[in-house]
């Protein structure tokens, strides 16, 4: 997650792409069309998005990442002297990589969404977390407790974007779950943040999600089912 916004310069409101496309790289303009689908459902449900460009090198950055300032939220791409910003993409046919970007856009939506509902790190209603880790220094306490509400948060939304494409892109939706296990698997600590495994592993049918609900509600069920485990 983003911790702060100074760095932004360019700002298009998320129902206006292609504006200012004149000062977008190439590259940038390619992740922008990919997600297009997914800020025009941002707009349509009424999602408080703006999309930010960062404008200078930002090595290491990750590709997309999701931002909140004065209750709005700040879809940020770090693509400029970014030479990994693709990473995650590696092995992936050009032709398939727009549906992959989609997914991760809609997985920033995800974080989004429950900020605006006013559930960023909540646990649903009925569970209740019960801290039964001891230690010397409050600091690592804080740091546990962190982590696992990232990883709460990481999970939500990696069931929202399966949710996203078995609703919008059904036929594939095999190849769009198995990149994403790729993905986390290669995460190298278990229970860190970004360890999604136990919801992704649960997501593998498509058909698990609610078809008529929104890709943020079909999540919910799965989600309280890998809190559990």
């Amino acid at each position: 997650m983003l911790k702060s916004l100074a760095l932004a310069a360019l700002t298009i409101a998320a129902a206006s792409l292609p504006l200012h496309a004149a000062e977008l790289t190439p590259q940038e303009t390619r992740w922008l069309r990919a997600a297009a689908p997914v800020l025009n459902f941002a707009r349509q449900i009424a999602l408080p998005v703006d999309v930010v460009v960062q404008p200078q090198a930002n090595p290491g950055a990750v590709p997309l990442a999701m931002g909140f300032a004065r209750g709005r939220c700040k879809l940020v791409l770090s693509m400029r002297g970014n030479p990994d910003a693709e990473k995650v993409l590696a092995g992936v046919p050009d032709s398939g990589q727009a549906l992959l970007i989609e997914a991760m856009a809609a997985h920033e939506l995800a974080h989004c969404w429950r900020y605006a509902q006013g559930e960023w790190h909540a646990l649903p209603a009925g569970f209740v977390e019960v801290n039964r880790e001891t230690a010397r220094d409050p600091g690592l306490l804080a740091a546990s407790k962190a982590m696992r509400e990232t990883r709460r948060e990481e999970g939500f939304a990696d069931l929202a974007a399966l949710a996203w494409i078995q609703r919008t892109n059904r036929a594939d939706y095999a190849r769009v779950h198995a990149w994403l296990s790729s993905v986390r698997a290669a995460v190298a600590i278990p229970n860190s943040g970004h360890d999604t495994r136990v919801w992704v592993r649960l997501a593998e049918d498509g058909a698990r999600f609610d078809a008529d609900a929104t890709p943020f509600e079909a999540a919910q069920a799965l989600w309280r089912e890998g809190l559990m485990q």
